[in-house]
């Protein structure tokens, strides 16, 4: 077996690993890779093992860090959904962490895995290359069956996506860049005075948008904009919850980010997509309103967690206090 790097990695190869693969997400796909290395500030490490012509392992490691002085302290290492693996040759995972290790020691402070499948029979393998498991949870909602996934919703919320539609509160696909800086200003407003913390640049929005990646699906109500919801998708089998956002204060009786969630259920179930992919719900201990906020849409809660590994772990807690720090002067 060998290592193949970013653009030396053969598309057909990789494009064919990735379809029907158990762990394949969009965020794994060449697509996505080249995305990140559109953007100023990020980048993206693609990483694969390979066996004659087949890729047996493979990841793609998103840089982030941001701009100035506070990139020494968020230089981050994230693999969105989880590396690509082949069950039956669990040894090229082996060989994946230990480059993605090597790679990134000195270019993240961290390396996080954020799985959106169930990595339980390599948990091992992860902890053996110096990652720790950290309990994560998520909600996956099933979408073939409008009157099944209706039933699913909690009664209160199935009120509110009713009372939105009767007043007259709509979704459509996002139709150009303009409407995507619109969406961009709400969730900008969002991260910096409620989440507290860093969004990554416009232009990987605009980017996303041209990519053919996913969709936004956009929240309207008397011709504006007042939410909405990015959108990657794997044709066949999932779409997920990259970012939302909605001006629940500013317009309470329509419920915007209520209706930008059922909009991407909405869209999956017309579009033959089977699964409604949360992308997180929190760590299980303690209250998380986001969590009870996704929970009462009824999907199957499951836990896959994430893998970390702490490069530096000097600069992580500086940046973490930087982050409570960025919450409190941002109230």
């Amino acid at each position: 077996m060998e290592i193949l790097l970013n653009d030396s990695i053969p598309l057909r190869a990789w494009r064919e690993f990735l379809s029907g693969n158990p762990y394949a997400t969009p965020f794994q796909s060449p697509g996505f890779y080249n995305l990140f290395n559109s953007v100023k500030n990020l980048s993206a490490e693609a990483i694969a093992v390979t066996d004659s012509e087949s890729i047996r392992a493979l990841a793609v490691v998103t840089l982030q860090r941001e701009p100035g002085i506070k990139g020494i302290f968020s230089r981050r290492g994230i693999i969105y959904g989880g590396p690509i693996v082949d069950d039956d040759y669990p040894e090229a995972l082996e060989m994946l962490l230990k480059q993605i290790s090597a790679k990134l020691e000195r270019k993240a402070i961290y390396i996080e895995t954020r799985n959106f499948s169930d990595y339980s029979l390599y948990k091992d393998n992860f902890l053996s290359h110096g990652f720790r498991y950290v309990h994560y949870l998520n909600f996956h909602i099933a979408t073939c069956d409008m009157g099944s996934m209706c039933a699913a919703v909690s009664s209160s919320r199935m009120r509110q996506v009713k009372k939105a539609q009767r007043n007259s509160v709509t979704w459509e696909e996002a139709e150009n860049i303009d409407e995507i800086k619109i969406f961009y200003d709400i969730l900008s407003n969002l991260y910096r005075y409620k989440i507290g913390k860093p969004l990554l640049p416009v232009e990987l929005f605009t980017n996303f948008f041209e990519s053919g990646l996913g969709k936004y699906l956009l929240i309207w109500y008397k011709n504006k904009i007042i939410g909405g919801i990015m959108c990657p998708i794997l044709e066949g089998k999932s779409i997920y919850e990259f970012y939302i956002c909605g001006l629940d204060e500013e317009y309470k009786e329509q419920y915007p980010s209520v209706m930008a969630t059922w909009a991407a259920m909405e869209y999956a179930n017309q579009n033959n997509i089977p699964v409604f992919d949360f992308m997180g719900a929190g760590k299980p201990d303690g209250q998380y309103g986001v969590r009870e906020f996704k929970a009462r849409f009824g999907g199957e809660s499951v836990e896959y967690g994430r893998f970390m590994k702490i490069n530096n772990l000097f600069l992580y807690n500086m940046g973490e206090f930087g982050l409570k720090i960025m919450k409190v002067f941002n109230k």
